[in-house]
């Protein structure tokens, strides 16, 4: 299979793509490079272009360039996206731009390159965080999208583009796939995040900044875990439909636990802890709680039990850290 992935030089677009030469598929990668793609995530993994694997310096909400890349594919799986909360708040234009024109610029190609043609997918990756705060229970597919109606802008142009991406499958019959995942967590993830954040500023002798008491609640996947469950839909999901990925009650950490099983890493007693940590307070419209139940993806076939721990994947991610300053030093 021929694979255009875009935003292919992030976090999680990058795994997906090491995932998916192991599986022998070709790689178109079209990225821009803006500043949370700049960590050079392929080289720094070894991976040198080649006859499977393209990339392209390049952005969705160009007129010309996915054209042509498209019309060569037999499927696209969208990563790039504006990511970070903190920033949406600041520059909300450029997260609707990325995340909803963007998309729709893709969209649209699509629907005139693959009228007629049989077996093409169209996978939008999506979050957890367009279900919005769950106060209690799990958000299966069918729960309302109620990031629309809140007020955190990177939440709301993620469940837009969803609703767009639905929109082309029931209007124009392209087969469009939607994944929504948990908080991933690992390595080369840009040090802007909460996990990358504490660590590299504790090993620059830095507090770390914890919104509030730190009592909400993630949900943490493996992203290695999570980029094997976004290629096992792509082969076997449904048009139309879309996919929770989530690592299930057992990763499901407050905050504050996050911050103490990183400085225990650290060897911090837990007597000393609160001397490591600045108390900051919660962004505007901080979600509480997210949770995801991901029965429809088990149906499909994908063993979530498989999922790595929480405790397993913390360490390995803070001994890469450790180890690897030279890739994130430039990017603090």
């Amino acid at each position: 299979m021929k694979i255009l992935v875009t935003g292919g030089c992030g976090f999680i677009g990058s795994h997906f793509i090491r995932y998916a030469l192991s599986q022998n598929d070709e790689i178109i990668n079209l990225d821009n490079q803006s500043y949370a793609g700049r960590g050079k995530n392929l080289e720094h993994m070894g991976l040198i272009p080649g006859r499977d694997y393209l990339f392209i310096k390049g952005d969705i909400c160009d007129p010309v360039t996915p054209h042509a890349l498209i019309d060569k594919a037999d499927a696209v799986v969208n990563f790039a996206a504006e990511s970070h909360v903190d920033k949406s708040y600041e520059g909300q234009e450029l997260f609707k731009k990325t995340n909803i024109s963007g998309l729709e610029n893709l969209l649209s190609k699509t629907m005139h390159l693959w009228k007629c043609k049989k077996n093409k997918i169209f996978l939008q990756v999506s979050s957890d965080e367009v279900y919005g705060s769950i106060p209690e229970g799990e958000a299966t597919e069918e729960f309302p999208l109620n990031a629309l109606k809140g007020e955190n802008p990177y939440a709301k142009t993620k469940a837009e583009a969803d609703e767009i991406a639905l929109k082309y499958f029931k209007d124009y019959e392209i087969p469009v796939i939607i994944t929504r995942s948990s908080n991933n967590i690992g390595q080369y993830q840009f040090p802007e995040k909460l996990i990358p954040l504490f660590i590299t500023n504790l090993m620059l002798k830095q507090k770390v900044p914890l919104m509030g008491d730190g009592e909400n609640i993630r949900e943490w996947t493996y992203v290695e875990d999570n980029c094997r469950a976004i290629y096992h839909v792509l082969k076997n999901g449904v048009p139309g439909q879309a996919y929770n990925i989530g690592s299930g009650e057992r990763n499901r950490k407050t905050n504050m636990q996050v911050t103490k099983a990183i400085l225990e890493l650290f060897g911090v007693e837990e007597k000393s802890m609160p001397e490591y940590i600045q108390v900051i307070d919660h962004r505007k419209a901080h979600d509480f709680r997210y949770a995801l139940n991901s029965e429809k993806l088990r149906k499909l076939g994908f063993d979530t039990d498989s999922f790595k721990s929480f405790d397993e994947v913390l360490l390995e991610t803070v001994r890469w850290y450790q180890e690897n300053k030279q890739w994130w030093d430039k990017l603090k």
